[in-house]
């Protein structure tokens, strides 16, 4: 059993806090979604879990299991057992996806199994092109097939916890389809728990959310169940942006 465990986070960039005390836990098997305005600090919150130079923790803390995650390494992160889908995939000219998934499971005393054919498998399983899969990293990709590579490297790695930041965007009804069922089936078949973060309510169709928040002015002032993004998908967030106390 995994936990993911965000008490009091606090962070900021450049010298302006987005973050202002944000409390969530993520256990395996569950399912959270995390909604709310632009600039609410949902990228936010991913990247300073996952330790993206640039970020300032002003107070909290994230543990995993009860490891403090703040102070480790992203690569340390990663090793724990967290993973992270971006938003916007980065290509790695020269570096083949292969080399990364096997030096990524030796590193954590897992390698020297069949990668390739896990990963062939896995491209069936989601609908990406074979081809794509001898190329460098998400190099010539479109959007949508970063998203799909970005679904086979999770399932390949096996995580104990995945973060989703806006795994929808980019993606067809088809591939949405796809890739949130793939990702459901690893909460399913190996309790995988995963905060995923999205605008739409059209991810959650798929993936099902045990816990919805809405994310506002770097608090979360909402929670609730599936209904809340139903609710949201009606009404937008102006209600919630009132009820934080602030002008937008």
């Amino acid at each position: 059993m995994a936990e993911l465990r965000i008490s009091g986070l606090r962070a900021g960039v450049a010298g302006k806090e987005i973050l202002r005390g944000v409390d969530l836990v993520v256990r395996s098997g569950e399912v959270h979604a995390v909604m709310g305005p632009n600039g609410s600090g949902k990228s936010t919150l991913t990247h300073v879990i996952m330790g993206r130079p640039g970020y300032e923790v002003l107070g909290g803390s994230v543990t995993l299991d009860g490891t403090d995650l703040l102070g480790l390494e992203p690569w340390q992160r990663a090793a724990a057992g967290l993973f992270s889908a971006m938003q916007y995939p980065t290509e790695v000219p020269g570096v083949a996806l292969a080399d990364v998934l096997e030096e990524a499971l030796v590193a954590v005393g897992r390698g020297g199994g069949d990668v390739r054919g896990r990963m062939r498998a896995e491209a069936e399983r989601i609908g990406f092109d074979e081809r794509f899969l001898d190329r460098p990293l998400n190099v010539d990709l479109s959007g949508g097939e970063k998203k799909r590579n970005e679904t086979l490297q999770l399932a390949v790695l096996q995580p104990r916890i995945a973060i989703l930041d806006e795994v929808d965007s980019g993606l067809d009804i088809d591939a949405l389809r796809l890739v949130a069922r793939r990702v459901e089936a690893e909460t399913e078949e190996r309790d995988l728990g995963v905060l995923a973060i999205t605008h739409y309510r059209r991810l959650l169709g798929e993936l099902r959310p045990d816990v919805v928040h809405v994310l506002s002015r770097g608090r979360v002032v909402a929670r609730g169940g599936p209904e809340l993004a139903d609710q949201l998908e009606a009404t937008g967030y102006a209600g919630y942006a009132e009820a934080d106390g602030e002008q937008r």
